[in-house]
């Protein structure tokens, strides 16, 4: 089996995923990106979308993570999100509600909507509800 690395993936509110894992891939702001073992330090962005890792296992995993930052070391990843959740914890009704009020406030077309924020949290929402549906 190969090495483990360490997986750390917090929120400004909670810890998320603290685990041991044998690959880490996630969204990077400018492509998705893999981490193994003995991998060159490196900081990134992130962009909105499900981070997977397989744990000591070999079991994959998945996570929810919007905007943040990523450092990989050699022996860990640190995941610093605005938010995430794993994907056995998303709220597929709460993530339609969220697209339901993103979708008006964008066809609303007042002049007092913060379309990027809608836009932002309707891929958010969207972005959940995908994750949570894959099996």
């Amino acid at each position: 089996m190969a090495e483990s690395i360490r997986l750390e993936v917090v929120t400004p509110e909670k810890s998320v995923v603290s685990e041991s894992a044998q690959i880490v891939m996630a969204p990077g702001s400018m492509g998705e990106f893999g981490v193994l073992s003995g991998h060159t330090p490196f900081l990134t962005t992130l962009k909105t979308g499900a981070l997977k890792y397989k744990d000591e296992s070999g079991r994959e995993r998945f996570v929810f993570v919007s905007s943040g930052f990523a450092e990989a070391l050699p022996d860990r990843v640190t995941v610093l999100a605005e938010s995430a959740e794993r994907r056995k914890d998303i709220d597929i009704q709460r993530a339609q509600s969220a697209v339901e009020r993103a979708e008006k406030r964008l066809q609303s077309g007042g002049k007092d909507v913060d379309y990027i924020r809608a836009k932002a949290a309707l891929l958010r929402a969207i972005s959940r509800i995908q994750l949570a549906q894959t099996r």
